[in-house]
């Protein structure tokens, strides 16, 4: 009995050991840039061996080029697709365009592409206002397309972005869904998405959120460990110590004000830019970039999640591989420069080292159980 108790804990401590070596999925974003003068247009399948090259597990493709999504067959790095805003309302009122636009992105390639998700619409609320009332329905058709193929794997979401959907950020635990976009909009989704095992994709920048408010310290933004650095929601009694954590708790809450408390959150584009639109934008300097993404990471595969939700979010996409024009305007995000060679001192990727370390550790466990039990 008391061999079979100590079993029973060792047990217990392996499923534990499984639980933190799941940690989150780390990508990217990539969408085709328009030509760059002076510059050759990066053919995709550079694209996909520098990917692969920087032991990228993942890659959301903006634009859903079908010769990109081509280019990354018989790899092992995971494809997240989109369909482009203005084809959201053809798509719901058309379910044959719909299934047509699945023969194009999906059927050719998969699966030895491997797609994970697909994003029809991007921040739809925001850039196509007009869009949203065909977002369940073409969502609808797009997931009965890949079910008549018997495609079951890849789940049908849609992307919002965080500042157009949560007004307040803080406390977490008050945060709910804008209205009448909540309602009318979301929570139909949610019941979607629940039903079809599908995740809620969210784009959400900390830096957005901290040049709103005055209120907020540049450290907690940038996950600066200080002795102050920290907000207390005091509904819940949670400690928050970075903004990004704050922000996913906050759309846990709104999720859970409507009931879906459970479904998973995918973070769909996150980032810090390294320059600005204009002199303005002091804070977006390649310093503050590096800090932010290298903290991120770090957090990351800590495998601690939030105060919320302890698994944390199940993938996050950094904004962006490849930065654009560096030109008056735009704000640059980009993991590398023009020319593919990265614009930091640090390594994206581990090498897989977290993970190795944690299969070793499980590994070596498993085997002392087995001596275990042959004792």
């Amino acid at each position: 009995m008391k061999k079979m108790h100590s079993l029973s804990s060792y047990l217990l401590l392996l499923i534990s050991l499984t639980t933190i070596a799941s940690a989150t999925t780390i990508g990217v974003t990539y969408s085709t840039p328009a030509s760059i003068s002076g510059t050759a247009q990066l053919s995709p399948d550079r694209i996909a061996e520098k990917v692969v090259s920087m032991n990228i597990p993942a890659v959301r493709l903006l634009d859903s080029n079908p010769a990109m999504i081509r280019a990354f067959a018989y790899t092992n790095v995971s494809l997240f697709l989109s369909v482009p805003n203005p084809l959201v309302p053809l798509l719901a009122s058309n379910r044959s365009l719909a299934m047509r636009w699945v023969y194009r992105h999906v059927l050719p390639f998969y699966p030895r592409t491997k797609i994970s998700i697909i994003s029809v619409g991007n921040d739809v609320i925001s850039y196509s206002p007009d869009v949203s009332p065909f977002l369940l329905r073409a969502m609808q058709n797009v997931h009965l397309s890949l079910v008549d193929l018997r495609i079951f794997k890849i789940s049908v979401s849609t992307t919002f972005s965080f500042f157009n959907i949560v007004p307040t950020a803080f406390p977490p635990s008050s945060a709910q869904f804008q209205q009448p976009n909540g309602e009318v909009i979301i929570r139909p989704i949610l019941q979607f998405l629940e039903r079809t095992n599908s995740s809620f994709l969210i784009n959400l920048y900390p830096y957005n959120m901290y040049r709103s408010s005055f209120s907020i310290p540049i450290g907690f933004a940038l996950f600066e460990e200080f002795p102050f650095n920290f907000r207390d929601d005091l509904t819940t009694g949670v400690r928050y110590r970075n903004l990004f954590d704050m922000m996913v708790d906050a759309v846990i809450s709104s999720m859970a004000v409507m009931g879906h408390e459970n479904l998973p959150v995918i973070v769909a584009e996150t980032g810090w830019p390294s320059s600005g639109i204009d002199a303005s934008e002091v804070d977006a300097t390649l310093l503050y970039s590096e800090m932010f993404l290298k903290a991120l990471l770090t957090h990351l595969r800590s495998g601690t999640g939030t105060p919320l939700r302890k698994e944390g979010v199940s993938e996050v996409y950094i904004f962006e591989l490849v930065e654009k024009d560096a030109k008056q305007g735009i704000r640059n995000w980009g993991l590398l420069h023009h020319n593919m060679t990265s614009k930091y001192s640090f390594e994206f990727s581990d090498g897989g080292k977290v993970r190795r370390f944690k299969e070793l550790l499980i590994g070596f466990f498993v085997q002392v159980v087995m001596l275990y039990l042959l004792m």
